[in-house]
């Protein structure tokens, strides 16, 4: 058999055939896997930015539907709701997120909440089991039943301790006064508690970490206007803006 091929030329070039073939599909596949990679790469901060421009939307829708509640509190009451509502001893029951209910289609719940025993008693725990989708920040990494929508509350705040306070009061004019602000996660309370935040907060640095969107957050005012302000507001500005009578003169923000 010297001399004689162990295989015939003919395998062996198929063979050779279906190599190259081969190697051939194989930087095809690399080829369009490294097309996708790059679409991908080029598309993820289009679809990221889409995905917080939603979310950035919705939490507005929602501070937006808060603020005509508290109008309608208004309307029928003839001044914004207090802060907090209090029992004989003057220990804290119930938020103004509470009493506002009945005017964001939330009557039945409202009517399953006794007013007159705390926000976290047992009587009141199927109410604040209920998930309110308006009291959540969609890009706030919260725990169910959490809320980052906090009514600024001092002694001369438009929501006021215990106490209504008509917009005739508001001197310093509705556009100039926030009511309700966006806070970081660490501030989170739960929404039916009566604990809010106050001008340290408001006042306070606010680092990129603790912002639910780029740049800002976003505030209730007194005019029913929703508007989101700059991290880097002067802090002189936003105290004018805490104060719905102080006669201050408000910058620009």
């Amino acid at each position: 058999m010297s001399g004689q091929l162990l295989f015939p030329r003919g395998r062996i070039g198929s063979c050779a055939a279906r190599m190259r073939r081969r190697g051939g599909t194989l930087t095809q596949l690399l080829v369009v896997l490294g097309i996708i990679v790059v679409i991908i790469a080029l598309l993820l901060p289009n679809f990221r930015r889409a995905q917080g421009l939603e979310r950035r939307s919705k939490c507005r829708s929602n501070l937006k539907q808060i603020s005509v509640a508290l109008h309608e509190y208004h309307n029928i009451y003839g001044g914004f709701p207090p802060a907090y509502t209090v029992d004989a001893s003057g220990k804290a029951l119930h938020s103004w997120r509470t009493l506002i209910l009945p005017y964001m289609d939330q009557q039945a719940l409202y009517d399953k909440i006794d007013l007159s025993k705390p926000w976290d008693d047992p009587t009141n725990a199927e109410a604040y089991a209920t998930a309110m989708d308006v009291y959540h920040c969609p890009t706030a990494d919260l725990e169910q039943g959490q809320t980052v929508y906090l009514a600024v509350v001092t002694a001369e705040s438009c929501l006021r301790p215990t106490e209504m306070r008509p917009i005739s009061e508001i001197t310093d004019g509705t556009s100039n006064t926030m009511v309700v602000m966006e806070v970081s996660v660490k501030y989170a309370v739960p929404w039916m508690a009566p604990w809010d935040t106050d001008e340290r907060i408001v006042l306070s640095p606010k680092p990129d970490d603790d912002l639910h969107h780029y740049g800002g957050s976003y505030y209730i005012f007194a005019d029913s206007s929703i508007q989101f302000l700059s991290a880097e507001t002067e802090t002189a500005t936003l105290r004018s803006l805490i104060t719905p009578a102080g006669g201050e003169v408000v910058g620009e923000f």
